[in-house]
Order: structure tokens, then C-alpha cells, then sequence
């Protein structure tokens, strides 16, 4: 007897189609922090910053604009990135500066960066308020961890990051000294941080006025940002010159442009004023990032020396 299977092929095809879009969707499908699913533009935009974990990236590759923000943000297409410590909290009302869009319509964190281009994310819910990141191509997976930004601590960011603010300025120059015993450091009136070899200072004895294009540095070393304990605000900068010296200060800021360095051997207390901010995501000369020990530095003369002491 001749059987009419027809009828059992198109169920079973949308039997198929049905699981397909199950599966799908189930794939797609996230939890806020009520056990509820919601979808991943949800998940996304449902916090104000994404906190970037840097320590905790895993991978051999790098999305540059993810590795130098201290923070994301994806909220009505629009992506958002906290790049530098300077104004941390108050650039774009604490969501930093606009980086480029972003949409979620093919079950992917599709970003299109102002420089970077365009990059596709899996992303992964580690729990409520917490996500990785993951791009298969470059080979690198970041972990972002949620919040709103009425209870984000912008001023623990700051502290622990100080290293990075102290790079953010070309050069700092000496506007006051105040107190304590005469020393060798009392004729150094600009220093500059950079990122090169990890943490490396240039000091020069040029005298006030002088405009940053034109500073001769007369002295490099390494340097080092420790914590002091039982004080969140208050840590220990060593400048440890080529020549040998080491210097030893209390570093303290006052405000986002303006540090004291307290010289714990003579009491001198000297303040520092920030001069050439580096605004990264230049769009006509790009930086990279700050935690890129790769920067280019900016072309200021240098006539390095071995630093000695006043006689």
C-alpha cells in the first residue's frame, strides 16, 4: 500500500525550525539581576559603565580601544569609553567621551570604533552584573564588570590607577616649594612620566616659563607609585635616577591638574602643575593607549645626564 509521506516531512521540517529557534534564542537570552531573561541590548545598556577587568584579559591578542579604557559604556547605540584618569567622573556626566556605535541585532556586540573600526564580541554572562567579552579572530577576551554610576567609585579608579594619570600630562612643572632643608631636588623644576620600559621619568633644571616643546631633560631613571597602608589617597612615588640617586616623596593630589610631592628626606612639600593634557582618541593622530608601553613620546629635546649632587 502506497503511504503519503509529504505530510510527515513538512512536520518534521517544522520541528527542525522550531528547535533551530529555541536553540537561537536560548543563546541569545540573558538574566538580570531578578532571574529574569532579557535580551542582549538589555544586558548591555541595562548598566552605565562597564567596569574593564584589564588584569584579567586573557588571550594573545588586543582590541586597542578596549585595552585602553578604564571603562565602557553601551547605551542608545552609542558606545562610550572612560580613556584617562584626568576628569574621570565628571567627562560626559561620568561615561566619558563618545568612541563610535554599537548594535546587538545579530546576537552579536557588533562595535564600530571611531579609529579602530569594527570588531564582533561574543559575550558571555558570568552573573548578573558581569560579563567576557570574546573576539575569536584577534584571540583576546576581556571581563567587564557592571555598574550604575550613582554607586561606581570614581575616586577609587582614580587612586588605584595614579601611575596612568601621572602619564597623562606631557610635563609637570614645579609652581611652589615650600619648607624644609635645602636639597638636590630643589633645582628640578619639570618632570615627565612615560609609559616606556613600563614606568620611566626624565627630570629637567630648565628654569620656570619654559614652554613644554622646548624643556631639555637633564636626568631619566625609573620610577615606582606604592600604596601606603591604612591611607587610600595618599601613596609613595621613588624616582630611581640612572645615575644612581633615589629620590622619596608622599604623592598627594590636590586636584585632576595639580599634585604635592612631600620629600620625605629634607620636608620639602612641592606642588605640580599639569602642562600638555593627552586627550586620547584623537582622530587626527591617534595615540595609543596609555597602557600600551609603546606610546610614542612627544619630540622635546632631551640632554640626559648623570644627576649629581649640589655641592
Amino acid at each position: 500500500m502506497f503511504l503519503n509521506t509529504e505530510p510527515m516531512k513538512s512536520i518534521k521540517l517544522i520541528l527542525v525550525a522550531l528547535f533551530a529557534g529555541v536553540l537561537f534564542s536560548s543563546c541569545t537570552q540573558f538574566d538580570d539581576e531578578f532571574g529574569n531573561q532579557i535580551s542582549l541590548d538589555e544586558l548591555v545598556s541595562g548598566y552605565d559603565l562597564w567596569y574593564v577587568d584589564y588584569h584579567r584579559t586573557t588571550g594573545t591578542g588586543e582590541i586597542p580601544f578596549v585595552s585602553r579604557a578604564f571603562t565602557l559604556s553601551f547605551l542608545n547605540g552609542r558606545m562610550y569609553a572612560n580613556n584617562n584618569i584626568t576628569d574621570i567622573g565628571v567627562t560626559g556626566n561620568g561615561l566619558g567621551i563618545i568612541v563610535g556605535n554599537y548594535n546587538t541585532r545579530n546576537g552579536y556586540l557588533e562595535t564600530n570604533h571611531s579609529i579602530d573600526g569594527t570588531v564582533d564580541f561574543d559575550v558571555i554572562q558570568i552573573s548578573p552584573n558581569e560579563i567576557k567579552i570574546r573576539d575569536d579572530f584577534n584571540n583576546v577576551t576581556y571581563y567587564l564588570v557592571g555598574y550604575q554610576r550613582n554607586n561606581f567609585d570614581y575616586d577609587k579608579l582614580f587612586y588605584e590607577n595614579i601611575e596612568y594619570f601621572l602619564q597623562e600630562y606631557v610635563a609637570w612643572e614645579k609652581v611652589a616649594t615650600i619648607g624644609g632643608a635645602h636639597n638636590a631636588f630643589d633645582s628640578e623644576n619639570y618632570l615627565q612620566f612615560t609609559p616606556e620600559n613600563l614606568t620611566t621619568f626624565y627630570s629637567s633644571r630648565d628654569p620656570f616659563g619654559t614652554t613644554i616643546e622646548s624643556i631639555q631633560w637633564n636626568y631619566v631613571g625609573s620610577y615606582r607609585v606604592f600604596d601606603i597602608d591604612g591611607y587610600n589617597n595618599l601613596k609613595i612615588l621613588t624616582l630611581n635616577y640612572d645615575g644612581g640617586d633615589t629620590e622619596e616623596f608622599e604623592l598627594s593630589v590636590i586636584n585632576d591638574r595639580k599634585i604635592e610631592l612631600y620629600h620625605i628626606n629634607s620636608g620639602t612639600a612641592y606642588e605640580f602643575m599639569g602642562r600638555g593634557f593627552v586627550q586620547y582618541l584623537k582622530t587626527d593622530n591617534p595615540k595609543p593607549a596609555v597602557r600600551n608601553n609603546n606610546r610614542k613620546r612627544t619630540k622635546i629635546q632631551r640632554d640626559i645626564k648623570i644627576r649629581r649632587d649640589l655641592k
